[in-house]
C-alpha cells in the first residue's frame, strides 16, 4: 500500500524504508504532546508521528530526517496534511543538526533504529531505518541532553529486551523513566516494543501492558480510546 489513509490526513510511503504499523501508530496516538508543544521527531521516516503530534496540538514540529527519499515522502505529507504551516521537515542526520538546532523542544518524539549487530537485508534503505548503525541509542540520549528543555519529556518506542539498558544509559544522563506501556498484539503473547516516557524530574509510575487485539482483527477497548480519532475504520462518518 503506497499512500495510507488516516481520518485528517494521508501518508505516502512508496520509498520509506518503514511502512506505517500498528505500534507506531499507538504509539503515536498515544504521545504525551500538549498545546502549543514545540515538538522534535528524529529519524521521522513518513513523517507519521509528526502528522499525529501536529493533530493533537503541536505548536510546530520538526522532523529530522537521514535520508533523501524518506524526507522527500515526509515533506509531500506534510505539505498535504491541514497542519502543514507548523511541520518542518529536515533533511540532515540529527547528530548534525543538534549541533546547530538553536532552540530546545518540549517534546522529544522517536521511533529510532533498534537492531544492534543483525543481520541485513538487501534494502538500504529498510537497513538505514532499522539498524542503530546511523543513530546507537547513546548518541539519542545525548541529543536529548542537548535539545530537551528543562521541564520536556523525551518519548521514544524501543524493543522491550532493550529497556533495561536504555534506561541504564538514560539515567546516567539524567534522565528518569517516568512512564513506560509495554506493547502486546494479543493476551497470549509476550510484549515485543515499549513505548518510554523520560523526564529530568523523577516521578513514580506503574508500569502499564497494552494488548492491541481483542481478536483477529478486533481492537481491544484500550487501543481502540487511542486510534479512535485517528484510524479510518474508526470515523464517525467514514468516506464512502
Amino acid at each position: 500500500m503506497s499512500t495510507f489513509h488516516f481520518q485528517q490526513f494521508s501518508v505516502l510511503q512508496k520509498h520509506s524504508g518503514m511502512k506505517i504499523c500498528t505500534d507506531a501508530v499507538l504509539f503515536g496516538a498515544m504521545s504525551p504532546v500538549k498545546k502549543d508543544d514545540h515538538v522534535l521527531d528524529v529519524g521521522t521516516g513518513t513523517g507519521v508521528l509528526a502528522l499525529m503530534t501536529a493533530q493533537l496540538g503541536a505548536a510546530k514540529v520538526t522532523a529530522v530526517e537521514l535520508t533523501q527519499e524518506a524526507f522527500k515522502e515526509a515533506d509531500i505529507n506534510f505539505s498535504r496534511s491541514p497542519w502543514a504551516k507548523r511541520l518542518e521537515a529536515v533533511h540532515q542526520d540529527i547528530q548534525s543538526f543538534a549541533l546547530t538546532a538553536g532552540r530546545q523542544y518540549d517534546l522529544i518524539i522517536s521511533n529510532p533504529p533498534f537492531f544492534e549487530n543483525h543481520n541485513k537485508t538487501a534494502n538500504t534503505l529498510r537497513n538505514t531505518a532499522r539498524h542503530t548503525d546511523q543513530l546507537p541509542f547513546s548518541d539519542l540520549i545525548g541529543i536529548a541532553g542537548r535539545l530537551l528543555a528543562p521541564q520536556g519529556l523525551f518519548y521514544l518506542l524501543i524493543p522491550a529486551h532493550a529497556v533495561t539498558k536504555f534506561r541504564a544509559q538514560a539515567l546516567a544522563a539524567g534522565f528518569y523513566l517516568i512512564n513506560r506501556t509495554d506493547f502486546r498484539g494479543y493476551a497470549h503473547n509476550e510484549a515485543k516494543v515499549s513505548a518510554l516516557t523520560f523526564s529530568r524530574l523523577e516521578r513514580a509510575f506503574a508500569p502499564r501492558l497494552l494488548t492491541i487485539y481483542e481478536s483477529h482483527n478486533v481492537y481491544s477497548r484500550d487501543s481502540e480510546a487511542y486510534l479512535a480519532d485517528f484510524l479510518l475504520r474508526f470515523a464517525k462518518n467514514p468516506k464512502q
